[in-house]
């Protein structure tokens, strides 16, 4: 999971950020002083949202300068409630990747977040599905929940997968069947619902659920 740290000293604007960017599943770290940020720097976040004009001593251009003394290549988003060319030139000389004017939209900057994410961690992310606390390699076949391996079987991967890749889709017990066993399978589908309990066990915190007489759906 991505750690994001937001320096937003608007309360209310701070809050309802960290919440539209924990939806889209980033784990956010809050600061309302520039002094504080500037100490968490060296806990290396995988990308900055700042904003320029901060209520004690400390700017967002400060923080930008600590940050590239320290770690040159982390993505930065500068957030300000002036609209001003000499700004964003400024910004973009300090380093940062992207400008946002206040008031601008919360769907907008986590579209932002997500391009700037995928661009600067594509090599690394590529083949990684991340839900919630879980992390998927889709090459090695491998889940793991907080750096532990989590055993699946063969099956049990291949139907987690398809949930993944189909997020909010609800999928019949004969499509999970032509999807995971293949269209030639002759069985019950009753091995649907075997292999769902199965997962779920070993996934508890998967938000898989049951539609009565139809089959299952990952939200």
């Amino acid at each position: 999971m991505y750690t994001i740290c937001l320096v937003e000293d608007e309360v209310d604007l701070s809050t309802l950020i960290k919440a539209y960017l924990e939806k889209a599943n980033y784990n956010v770290v809050c600061f309302s002083k520039g002094k504080d940020a500037i100490e968490y720097i060296d806990n290396r976040p995988d990308l900055w949202i700042l904003d320029i004009m901060l209520a004690d001593d400390v700017n967002g251009y400060d923080i930008i300068k600590a940050i590239r003394e320290k770690d040159g290549n982390v993505p930065v988003i500068f957030t300000s409630a002036r609209d001003q060319d000499l700004d964003k030139i400024l910004g973009l000389e300090l380093g940062s990747d992207d400008y946002l004017t206040k008031p601008y939209s919360t769907k907008e900057l986590v579209l932002r977040v997500n391009k700037i994410i995928k661009r600067v961690y594509k090599d690394d992310a590529a083949d990684i599905i991340i839900y919630g606390e879980y992390s998927i390699d889709l090459v090695k076949r491998i889940v793991t929940l907080n750096e532990k391996e989590i055993k699946l079987t063969t099956l049990e991967f291949d139907l987690l997968v398809l949930f993944l890749k189909n997020l909010n889709k609800s999928f019949s017990r004969e499509e999970i069947l032509n999807n995971v066993w293949g269209i030639d399978y002759f069985g019950s589908d009753r091995v649907v619902d075997d292999l769902v309990r199965r997962l779920r066990k070993k996934m508890p915190k998967l938000n898989l659920s049951a539609i009565y007489g139809y089959g299952y759906r990952l939200s």
